[in-house]
């Protein structure tokens, strides 16, 4: 037992950070979800509010902006689904069929180069090139007999530009798994289907793609669980007064009811709310790949 533990300690002392961090940021916050179920009150603390149980979840599914923040939340999942899930895909396969090893490198870092720039710079630059009256886009357009773009006025536009965003930003980093991935496949079965015959297109759908496959589940799983969680700072940064019928979501609406109205109980229950139905996605289409014979994460 003294030689195993003399062994291990080097690995158990390398996983104590992680450990910490989600004991610490994970578990120990889970705690306040009993706010969901108290009327709480700042000043008198977890232990003197009182007892309130479903009273707040009554009031989130009784709220005329219930169906309204869950609309707008699963369209622009389902946006997030079609086109930016496999956006980093799509990426790696064509990063893949480059040769040139430096123009690769080269491409791979303006791919990449997007996600270490927030979303308060990417939306101020958006919101200067497209104002409407001093932008320098619709300067542009003015100018040489067009009409303006209301890209940030025009509730039309929101949806796209978000998910525009989200893809210019994020897919060159999600490409990262995928090529690991391709780096894995064994370059024999590419060189056995060239001797068969297979042109590249032929080789990407029977080799390539079924090589991609326990990823691309396991990486739809845990996309799954963030069906209501959209990413906060982007939406707020591009949502105001004239696109709010669209933009307004389950988590700009618990920041205003929160932190903006102090109605934590209210927030807290909405925001639980959003994790149960992250969670029992999870469960449904992991249990789902599994039956179908797919890689699942548990």
């Amino acid at each position: 037992m003294e030689g195993y533990w003399r062994r291990a300690l080097p690995v158990y002392l390398m996983i104590l950070p992680g450990l910490l961090y989600f004991i610490v940021f994970k578990y120990v916050p889970m705690f306040g979800i009993s706010i969901a179920f108290m009327d709480y009150s700042p000043f008198k603390g977890v232990t003197g509010s009182e007892w309130a149980g479903l009273h707040y979840f009554r009031r989130l599914f009784e709220d005329g902006d219930f169906l309204l923040l869950l609309k707008n939340t699963l369209i622009l999942n389902m946006l997030d689904l079609l086109f930016f899930f496999p956006a980093p895909i799509l990426a790696a396969l064509l990063l893949n069929e480059v040769k040139a090893r430096k123009f690769k490198t080269f491409v791979q870092t303006i791919l990449y180069a997007p996600n270490f720039i927030s979303w308060v710079v990417i939306v101020s630059i958006t919101i200067v090139l497209f104002a409407t009256g001093s932008g320098g886009i619709n300067q542009l357009l003015a100018g040489w007999g067009f009409d303006r773009i209301e890209l940030m006025t025009d509730p039309a536009y929101f949806r796209w530009v978000w998910l525009f965003q989200n893809i210019w930003q994020g897919a060159g980093w999600g490409a990262i798994i995928f090529l690991a991935a391709l780096a894995a496949i064994d370059p024999t079965l590419y060189e056995a289907a060239v001797m068969d015959g297979a042109n590249r297109w032929r080789q990407l759908w029977h080799i390539t793609l079924p090589s991609l496959q326990n990823v691309i589940v396991i990486m739809f799983i845990l996309r799954i669980g963030h069906i209501m969680d959209m990413g906060f700072e982007h939406i707020f940064l591009l949502q105001n007064s004239m696109n709010q019928q669209v933009s307004e979501v389950f988590e700009t609406f618990v920041y205003k009811v929160g932190l903006n109205q102090g109605d934590y109980s209210y927030s807290t229950a909405v925001g639980l709310f959003k994790s149960v139905v992250g969670l029992t996605m999870v469960l449904i289409v992991n249990k789902l790949a599994k039956r179908m014979g797919q890689e699942s994460v548990f």
